[in-house]
């Protein structure tokens, strides 16, 4: 099939569906990675504080990106309230590789937790402490869902360097 992208898409039309599932997976891994290199990059050359400023900047333009593709793809129109972002949420890159829920999910409310992530499990796995994400977590939660409606409040309910349960690293409450 001849496409106005590039063979590297080209091929796509001949796997099978349990293929294209594992390059999804895959290519949500490598964007994560090359995250998370950016950000020990801008980090070594300037130190924490500065790397946080500009993860924030970066995902204050990624994350409303992200939003608007999502509902492009899945045929949600802006001001579907909280239904329509429970359903977005479900389509963001890393909800492929992280275990995250909603719930608590009503008209006007919703609690989304992100019971495994990558980026925190492996720091835990190498004896290192949280990594304090809090601040571009509101960042990027609250763009995503004034993306996806404009009425739609977000509150950190934790996130680190938030104490949190051990049945999640961070949580967060979007009302209407």
């Amino acid at each position: 099939m001849n496409n106005k992208y590039s063979e590297g898409v080209d091929l796509l039309y001949d796997l099978s569906k349990e293929e294209l599932i594992k390059i999804i997976i895959d290519d949500s891994k490598n964007w994560l990675a090359h995250d998370g290199l950016w950000f020990q990059a801008v980090e070594k050359m300037y130190g924490l504080e500065a790397a946080i400023d500009a993860d924030m900047k970066a995902w204050e333009g990624f994350t409303v990106i992200e939003a608007k593709r999502i509902m492009k793809r899945i045929g949600i129109e802006p001001g579907g309230g909280i239904p329509a972002l429970v359903e977005c949420l479900k389509h963001r890159l890393y909800a492929r590789i992280n275990e995250q829920e909603s719930d608590e999910i009503t008209e006007n409310r919703a609690v989304f937790k992100m019971r495994d992530c990558r980026v925190q499990s492996a720091r835990k796995r190498k004896g290192l402490p949280d990594f304090p994400c809090k601040k571009v977590g509101i960042v990027e939660y609250s763009g995503f869902a004034k993306t996806i409606d404009p009425r739609i409040k977000t509150r950190c309910i934790a996130c680190p360097p938030d104490e949190h349960p051990d049945e999640y690293w961070c949580a967060w409450e979007f009302t209407i």
